[in-house]
């Protein structure tokens, strides 16, 4: 069986109004999971904390939270 990049799984639960909340906000900027959609709002959060930047992409695997994960934190800028 393959290694998975993210072996850490987190469990959280949401109110439907949540839920909705969150689904709304991947639509609108076209995130391509719900995991790649939390991802992206954690980093975000840490962000505004003064913790680190975020970057967006297209593929849910580009989302990484800590920059030192060894996963790509999104598509090159350039």
């Amino acid at each position: 069986m393959a290694e998975l990049e993210r072996p850490e799984r987190l469990q959280i639960m949401l109110t439907a109004d949540e839920l909705a909340a969150l689904e709304n906000w991947r639509f609108e900027r076209r995130m391509p999971s719900r995991s790649a959609a939390v991802r992206e709002l954690l980093r975000r959060g840490l962000h505004a904390d003064g913790f680190l930047t975020a970057a967006q992409g297209a593929k849910s695997q580009d989302f990484g939270v800590l920059p030192n994960s060894g996963i790509v934190d999104g598509p090159s800028r350039d």
